[in-house]
């Protein structure tokens, strides 16, 4: 038996304000993920090695400023392995992309807590919302910590940070953002009444559940430079299945630092995706839908084969800043519609 949708009403006005300041947040943390992906694609996240989470805010002004960070820059392991001989001119740009990511986190947990404090004063957070905003802001101050703990991961023998460190930060801000884009969702077009469970919501719930997990598998591809294994497509190497998939003892440890497998699986789990979103496409036309709900389906199809394309394209074309920072850009908007999607199925199945 069909679920026939009916139509919703429209967002809280009271909530509204709120809903759209985290919009706002949201929007800010988008671009905080596409900064930090672009500051790993140009190894620029070893050029500040100091960690000063409220001082520090402002570059260095002069020459005599410049030699000093120069300087403190040339006592560890990435210059003296990789970036030995680099000039200071050379240095600037890479300094640049990192302290433009730490400045956007400082900005960001700015953007958060001044006007929390404003709407928790006037009454337009309250009750529940209150202690879910709080850990929000906790999760933001742990997010910068973990930063600077990946940070330190490549300041010591190795001059490269970790690809567990890299993917849990990566992760932990994906998931901060998730978050977010609902609780907004939530206020501005909040849902009145019982959500009908169907295969469609619960097929929506593990599809969001699923892009979170390969933006992970990615997140490892970016810590391990993976992306460098192969580059041509469908075939690696001249096979399906490349040899040395499980070269690395234990067996487990391959999909985490073998730089084959790492790359097979997100291969795997990027085609995986687009046919299980193609697919999910053609059968939600086969039950009842509403416009709006389809509209959000059409997206999240295009998205699908835009980020597919991105990511083969960014493979074979051995990941250009560019187009590598495009790939990262379609897996949050893919999470994203999926969330829009989901989102627009509960307005739709009560």
């Amino acid at each position: 038996m069909a679920h026939h949708p009916v139509q919703s009403r429209g967002g809280s006005p009271s909530g509204a304000p709120v809903g759209w300041w985290l919009v706002g947040v949201g929007f800010l943390i988008f671009v905080m993920v596409l900064l930090g992906g672009v500051t790993r694609l140009t190894d620029s996240g070893l050029s500040m090695v100091d960690w000063r989470p409220l001082m520090g805010a402002l570059p260095p002004l002069n020459d005599e400023a410049w030699a000093v960070v120069f300087e403190r820059y040339r006592a560890f392991p990435e210059y003296q392995k990789i970036n030995v001989g680099m000039t200071l001119a050379a240095f600037k740009p890479i300094f640049w992309f990192e302290y433009a990511h730490r400045l956007l986190g400082r900005a960001i947990g700015l953007a958060f807590l001044l006007p929390f404090l404003f709407f928790l004063l006037t009454g337009h957070i309250r009750g529940a919302m209150v202690p879910r905003m709080v850990a929000l802001f906790v999760l933001g101050g742990l997010q910068g910590f973990l930063g600077w703990f990946m940070v330190q991961s490549g300041l010591v023998d190795r001059p490269d940070v970790s690809q567990y460190r890299l993917t849990a930060h990566l992760g932990l801000a994906v998931l901060i953002y998730g978050y977010i884009v609902w609780t907004a969702l939530s206020l501005l077009a909040p849902v009145s009444g019982a959500v009908k469970n169907t295969a469609v919501g619960a097929g929506l719930r593990l599809l969001v559940l699923w892009l979170f997990v390969v933006i992970l598998s990615g997140g490892f591809v970016a810590g391990t430079d993976a992306g460098f294994a192969y580059n041509t497509f469908p075939l690696m190497d001249g096979r399906w299945i490349p040899l040395g998939l499980f070269d690395h003892e234990p067996a487990l440890i391959n999909f985490f630092e073998n730089t084959i497998t790492i790359q097979f699986i997100h291969r795997v789990f990027g085609i995986v995706t687009v046919a299980a979103v193609l697919l999910f496409w053609m059968l939600h036309r086969m039950v009842a839908v509403d416009e709006r709900f389809s509209r959000w389906m059409d997206v999240l199809a295009l998205a699908a084969i835009a980020q597919v394309v991105l990511g083969i394209s960014t493979l074979v074309f051995v990941a250009p800043v560019p187009l590598a920072a495009a790939h990262q850009a379609g897996g949050l908007v893919l999470f994203t519609t999926a969330i829009l999607a989901l989102h627009a199925y509960r307005r739709a199945w009560r």
